[in-house]
């Protein structure tokens, strides 16, 4: 059985596994630092992250920041993981890059090819993020009162 301390540290979640990830998420986060806090204390890249975060944490809603897909050979990290409903969370804000574009196409073959539950976010969703995650979340069984 997965504790709730191995899917914030990022183990395995797969078949109660605890075996350690092989991805190196120390190094990932030296390269891209986590400049907000949020108010469950959680460090994130972006505005627009701290405020996904907020909104799950003040409602109720357990997650996780930055989750290793799991059984996924290359490198991906979700940007939220949320247990209930096992769904992740993406929030796409570079759109304008074109290599953040082949990475974004990347992850979205791999949530597809593996059937994990995705929610997607972008600039304008989080402009109504009060109306617009709740109906996301919804269709996977997560409900926001």
């Amino acid at each position: 059985v997965l504790t709730s301390i191995d899917a914030a540290t990022g183990k395995s979640y797969e078949n109660g596994s605890n075996n350690e990830p092989t991805f190196d998420t120390d190094e990932f986060r030296k390269k891209h630092e986590a400049k907000y806090r949020t108010q469950d204390g959680h460090r994130v890249r972006s505005r627009a992250e701290a405020m996904i975060d907020d909104y799950l944490y003040n409602n109720g809603v357990a997650h996780a920041y930055e989750r290793r897909l799991p059984g996924i050979d290359d490198e991906v990290i979700s940007d939220f993981y949320i247990p209930e409903g096992k769904v992740f969370i993406e929030f796409w804000g570079m759109e304008e890059n074109e290599k953040y574009q082949e990475r974004k196409k990347k992850k979205l073959a791999i949530y597809a090819d593996n059937n994990f539950n995705l929610v997607e976010m972008n600039d304008k969703d989080i402009e109504t993020i009060d109306d617009v995650l709740p109906r996301k979340l919804k269709k996977f069984g997560v409900k926001i009162f």
